[in-house]
């Protein structure tokens, strides 16, 4: 069988979100499936608790090359092989993930936010379809008045050495996606090559970049017909991320309307929805997957609707 793993950066702001989502994956995955945790140094002392055969926590600057610095009482890295602009914390977040996928020995890494949870039982099948790894694709989803998105596709382009293309294009960003590890050993090797220099310098010196468009345009437009994914629609994860609270009803009434091959639930931490709902949220998911209909398959039913959103 195929191995997974899954990756999440996170830090202290979602403790009690990362305690939800941790505890439902040592509940719905293998025993040799490993939860790989990178946070902030400062926080290191708080996710300590959550290291176990299956949870390796790290500290951010321990997965980074050493050029990497924190700079001091500030969420900035300074990069001494290319001090200016300094990296945010958003940027160096993404960077964690690239270094960490990159390291992999998986076939099949799940990229998960905080804020997620799963909802199912779920094993590197999961995530594969005919033998490869899923590829999550919103075709053409992304429109001119989109522009921290055409920003982050013309960063990758430049990145990769490949021409600006005009909208629509496609989106990739999502809270639960799925990466091969063996793709981002390419991914990062195109942009040294293209650069001439390390790959993390290069990445770290982009103010506007997602580490998801990235990859998508690395897999569309660089690797295109070879590249050995399987294209999906729906990561199966059934979210909510606008920022506006949601109560006990509305949430409660949001759990009831994912879809039954879902395994996933994620409200946005940005939401401010109040812990207890969200967990109530979460306890009637997994009720109402206890109760799905036997034998579903682990498989994605491409035939479903597509769901678009926006993250600006």
């Amino acid at each position: 069988m195929a191995r997974l793993e899954i990756l999440t950066k996170t830090y202290a702001p979602d403790l009690d979100f990362f305690e939800d989502l941790h505890r439902s994956i040592l509940r719905f995955t293998d025993p040799d499936v490993i939860h790989r945790v990178v946070v902030d140094d400062g926080d290191l002392a708080l996710f300590d608790r959550f290291r176990s055969a299956r949870c390796r926590v790290l500290r951010r600057t321990e997965v980074l090359p050493r050029t990497f610095m924190q700079a001091p009482g500030k969420d900035l890295l300074i990069n001494i092989r290319h001090p200016w602009p300094p990296v945010r914390g958003w940027v160096s977040q993404q960077l964690v993930k690239l270094t960490m996928a990159a390291r992999s020995e998986a076939d099949t890494l799940l990229l998960i936010d905080s804020d997620v949870v799963l909802t199912k039982e779920v094993d590197s099948n999961t995530f594969q379809t005919g033998g490869r790894p899923n590829f999550f694709r919103r075709e053409r989803a992304v429109h001119a008045g989109m522009s921290r998105h055409t920003l982050w596709h013309k960063t990758a382009r430049q990145i990769l050495g490949l021409p600006d293309v005009p909208p629509p294009l496609h989106d990739y960003v999502d809270a639960f996606n799925v990466w091969s590890p063996d793709i981002v050993r390419k991914l990062c090797s195109r942009i040294s090559e293209v650069a001439g220099r390390p790959w993390q310098t290069v990445f770290a010196s982009k103010l506007h970049v997602s580490e998801f468009i990235l990859y998508g345009v690395f897999v569309d437009d660089y690797l295109g017909s070879s590249a050995p994914v399987q294209v999906v629609e729906r990561t199966r994860c059934h979210d909510y991320w606008d920022d506006v609270p949601l109560d006990l009803e509305a949430a409660l009434t949001f759990a009831r309307e994912a879809e039954d091959h879902d395994i996933a639930l994620m409200i946005s931490a940005k939401s401010g929805t109040p812990l207890e709902i969200r967990r109530e949220a979460i306890a009637l998911a997994k009720s109402r997957q206890r109760h799905a209909a036997p034998g579903m398959s682990h498989q994605l039913d491409q035939s479903g609707e597509q769901v678009e959103r926006s993250i600006e």
